[in-house]
């Protein structure tokens, strides 16, 4: 049986072995919930590691959005380069779903761009849990959407052996209802063609690599895998799995089944909306349900076939769609990553998907069913835990509340302590900030000041600037790629201060910063919580001389509780390396390893962009927007999601 090998140079340190060894008993005494509270900086990521190593268990990795995921999958490659790791998450890389406007009468069509890369990797991760144990998948929160019915998908993969007897013509009909298309001249992934006694297939789940079948009358003589590109031959096999190009693929007989259920809900709808004296809405849902129904009969899918997902799948109204999670098997090990941040990203999707079609089910664009093509509600995905780790430097009250373990990670491999805390009063507070600025300066590190508001951010740059300190300022209308320089810039000393509202941000870890100010620490709410504190102190845990300024009139229960969980910390850290012998270092990142691989192509495009005549030419627009979507695509293939997000708002400024 395939099993989980890590293979690295490094072995747990610091409190890891004790974290890894209580999180694997409670595991293996069939405990639900467990938390891993590491702090940043801890190593994590390597801990959740040797987790899935001693469990042994396919794995289910959660992140709450693209680049962590992206991040995360790199890691877990590295430690386990014999396993299957995998990457899952939302294949658009523009998405607009159709929605109705009554106030205007406004019908907005259906419009994605997808991103025929990501959704390889999205056949990838399903296939491999039908083939092997050793699997992790990292995903985003969009896991927890509809995904179609895995026994279907199962059911509907061609299955082909050396020496089977198999018609050609058979294989090919089989390939075609499973949503392959036979195309001779443009050879690319979930296509097929046929040359003689042979037939050349590409996975949906590969794009560089085909699967050539060769027959000798109605049996299968040889199976080869060979170079999409080049023809070479990679290997013989004597087996191979074809697995469905889509997700929603169905067999016919459930496709005409579920075709005389549609109808049975028009007519069920139709007398509603008659009933109710809605003949436009009743006219027009017949319309477009009729013409879905003729593209099934004919094509096997039509446009939007998700919104009939319910029907295709069997389930009853208001069962929850079949989603990545029940592609696993039963034993599988969840992690949530960040969980503080993830959990109510998942308890938030369904409410916004539910509200957008009750307009659209009111106004006839859509049957009833389209309801079920939806996201889990929470009390749902609940259900589907099997087993699950939290993660997080700031478990939330949910995890508190449900955790029968936690496991504290407190000590970092570097030694590095949480920063010290000092609370001074809101008078004078800008004066009392500047002189500690200039200190910072001296000794060659960076400030970090987070304000309550966009105003206060402008104005503190501002007045910084008028008395000589180089400062910048961070919010919501900055884009990715901004950020992003600016973190550079502030990293490379061209900046000395970064002002902001939320600083927070999971990725802004910045060794060179050895003092963080929280302005109005005393205002409670979201991003005075204790929380968002916690997080903010963590800002200053990478640089061995740093600390944290609160400036405050009172003491909050944020605060308190804020300030006492950091000494808390601190003192243990500090117990550990007196025992050990460890003095504290200032973690060394080079500055190359977040810029070089994009820098040079992005000044490029940038440069080009900004150098366009205004009153360019309607045909100049369209080959500029053709090769930044070709750009977009690439970026996005190769993981820059930071590229490929800056590519989209250029493509967007020239289209309007």
């Amino acid at each position: 049986m395939s099993e989980f090998k890590i293979k690295s140079e490094f072995k747990p340190t610091g409190d890891q072995p004790k974290a890894i060894d209580k999180l694997v008993e409670s595991l293996e005494k069939g405990n639900e919930f467990q938390t891993l509270l590491g702090v940043t900086g801890s190593g994590k990521t390597f801990t959740m590691a040797n987790i899935i190593e001693r469990t042994n268990r396919p794995t289910l990795v959660l992140a709450h959005n693209k680049t962590l995921a992206a991040q995360l999958c790199a890691e877990f490659k590295e430690f386990f380069p014999d396993a299957i790791v995998e990457y899952f998450v939302s294949y658009y890389d523009y998405y607009q779903p159709e929605a109705y406007v009554p106030q205007t009468d406004t019908f907005i069509e259906k419009d994605a761009s997808i991103n025929d890369e990501i959704d390889k990797l999205r056949h990838s991760a399903t296939s491999a849990l039908f083939e092997r144990r050793d699997v992790i998948i990292v995903a985003s929160v969009s896991c927890i959407y509809g995904l179609g019915n895995p026994e279907e998908y199962k059911n509907l993969t061609i299955s082909l052996r050396t020496g089977m007897e198999k018609d050609r013509d058979e294989i090919i009909k089989k390939l075609i209802e499973i949503q392959y298309e036979r195309n001779d001249i443009d050879f690319s992934r979930g296509t097929f063609r046929v040359r003689g006694d042979s037939l050349d297939i590409i996975p949906a789940s590969s794009s560089n690599k085909g699967i050539r079948v060769e027959f000798f009358g109605d049996e299968i003589e040889r199976i080869r895998e060979f170079d999409v590109l080049t023809g070479k031959i990679l290997g013989e096999r004597n087996h191979a799995q074809i697995h469905p190009a889509s997700h929603f693929a169905a067999s016919s007989e459930t496709v005409e089944k579920a075709i005389s259920k549609i109808e049975d809900e028009l007519e069920d709808r139709l007398k509603e909306l008659n009933a109710q004296g809605k003949l436009l809405e009743a006219q027009r849902l017949k319309q477009r349900t009729n013409f879905d129904i003729e593209m099934m009969r004919e094509m096997g899918y039509c446009s939007g076939i998700e919104n009939y997902s319910r029907i295709l799948d069997g389930r009853d109204p208001g069962t929850p769609p079949k989603t990545l999670i029940d592609y696993f098997p039963e034993d599988y090990l969840m992690f949530i990553d960040e969980s503080h941040v993830t959990l109510p990203q998942v308890r938030a999707m369904y409410a916004g998907d539910r509200s957008r079609k009750n307009t659209l089910v009111d106004y006839g664009f859509r049957l009833p069913c389209a309801y079920d093509n939806r996201p889990l509600k929470f009390e749902e995905f609940e259900k589907k835990i099997n087993q699950v780790v939290f993660v997080s430097a700031t478990p939330a009250a949910y995890e508190r509340e449900h955790e029968e373990v936690i496991a504290e990670q407190i000590i970092r491999p570097t030694g590095l302590l949480d920063p010290v805390i000092e609370v001074r009063p809101v008078n004078n507070q800008i004066d009392d900030l500047y002189s500690e600025i200039i200190k910072t300066n001296e000794n060659g590190y960076r400030t970090l000041v987070t304000t309550l508001t966009k105003r206060m951010a402008e104005d503190l740059t501002k007045y910084l600037i008028e008395l000589g300190v180089k400062t910048t300022y961070m919010h919501s209308d900055i884009d990715t790629m901004e950020r992003m320089r600016i973190i550079r810039d502030l990293r490379l000393g061209k900046y000395d201060v970064l002002v902001g509202i939320n600083l927070l941000r999971e990725g802004l870890d910045i060794p060179e910063v050895a003092l963080v100010a929280i302005l109005d620490a005393d205002k409670e709410g979201f991003l005075r919580s204790e929380t968002s504190m916690v997080q903010t102190i963590g800002r200053a845990a990478r640089n061995a001389d740093s600390k944290v300024i609160m400036y405050a009139d009172k003491i909050t229960g944020s605060m308190e509780r804020a300030i006492s969980e950091t000494e808390r910390r601190r003192k243990i850290q500090m117990e550990y390396n007196e025992e050990h012998g460890i003095t504290p270092k200032t973690i060394i990142k080079d500055i190359r390893d977040v810029i070089e691989a994009t820098k040079a192509s992005e000044e490029e495009t940038r440069g080009e962009f900004e150098n366009q005549p205004k009153d360019m030419s309607p045909k100049d627009k369209k080959k500029l927007i053709k090769k930044y979507t070709d750009e977009m695509m690439d970026a996005a293939k190769n993981l820059q999601f930071e590229r490929a997000a800056e590519l989209r708002d250029m493509i967007d400024k020239l289209k309007k």
